[in-house]
């Protein structure tokens, strides 16, 4: 299972955290996403190397942008 940390810009309430959460949780190789509003960051795992444009592409669909992603 691979880990990545994203920081995410531009989220200001549970709604938004909530927004992102089900974004990244559609995209295939998911097993979960937990966002966190006080540090703009999310947690994935994954049972895959989703690739980093997915993971952009789906914050940018939720009405974000993610500024950074690392693997844990």
């Amino acid at each position: 299972m691979i880990e990545k940390s994203i920081t995410i810009e531009g989220m200001t309430c549970q709604h938004c955290v909530a927004r992102v959460e089900k974004s990244l949780k559609e995209l295939d190789g998911v097993v979960e996403a937990k966002v966190d509003l006080a540090s703009k960051t999310a947690k994935l795992k994954l049972w895959e190397d989703v690739n980093d444009e997915l993971i952009r592409t789906a914050v940018d669909d939720a009405g974000y942008q993610v500024i950074e992603i690392f693997v844990e």
